[in-house]
């Protein structure tokens, strides 16, 4: 199957890249922030970043509970508001939100950014990757069939009645090449005006094993990464939604 390049209406409401990584012991929020100075010109806003810790205690009918959060890292914007640099202590965050342009806008960013992380943290491993696009298909009603828009959809027994309001559904399928993951989400999601349905289509790939942290060898392995969610999109969508968004 041949993936397309490029839509014009790309469905696209956020685009990922996600690299998660073990960083030496005496890098702290001080480098960190050193990651956000030298970004701030295009990034102008900054937050901090925290994790949440629980942990409950019990002893006899008295059951208690304790709280506390601490900072991982910082969040940046872009001054367009349209995308967003997580930096932390255990990996690296770039998101694009709609509109979307291209792969390769996108993905040069990304790796700009990544270059001045990599430079100030030096990663002792990276270990997991992922590529994520999340993506809202918006069709005009009235729908008679799902299957006239996706390849890829619940299907109901023919014994109940055949009207959704709503739905979830999770599919994880290992992908040979690279030894992958993807998980596929899809769900009905609030429409953009009452005369559409919106229908989530979340493809998030991923790979925890065998990840080089060489940059050059690194994005080769992106890039394939973009192959597979591409083809991944196109074996979801038929050529009535490809008319929607070409």
């Amino acid at each position: 199957m041949q993936a397309r390049k490029h839509y014009s209406r790309a469905p696209v409401t956020e685009a990922l890249i996600d690299i998660q990584v073990q960083l030496p012991q005496e890098v702290k929020l001080d480098i960190l922030a050193q990651v956000y100075s030298s970004i701030q010109t295009e990034y102008s806003k900054r937050e901090e970043m925290f994790v949440l810790q629980g942990e409950m205690t019990a002893a006899g009918a008295s059951v208690g509970a304790t709280a506390s959060q601490s900072q991982i890292g910082y969040m940046a914007f872009s001054n367009e508001q349209k995308q967003i640099l997580q930096v932390r202590l255990n990996g690296f965050t770039f998101s694009r939100l709609a509109p979307y342009d291209c792969w390769e806008t996108f993905r040069d960013e990304a790796k700009r950014l990544w270059s001045i992380y990599q430079s100030l943290t030096y990663p002792a491993a990276i270990t997991r990757l992922a590529v994520r696009y999340i993506n809202r298909l918006d069709i005009p009603l009235p729908v008679s069939d799902l299957k006239n828009y996706l390849r890829t959809f619940p299907e109901v027994s023919s014994d109940l009645p055949q009207g959704l309001s709503g739905y979830f559904m999770q599919l994880q399928i290992p992908q040979e090449q690279l030894e992958t993951m993807l998980v596929l989400n899809q769900a009905l999601v609030p429409p953009p005006a009452p005369n559409f349905i919106s229908i989530l289509l979340d493809l998030d790939l991923f790979l925890e094993r065998d990840i080089p942290k060489d940059e050059i060898k690194l994005w080769e392995i992106v890039e394939q990464m973009h192959e597979q969610k591409n083809n991944a999109f196109e074996a979801c969508i038929t050529e009535q939604t490809r008319e929607l968004i070409k």
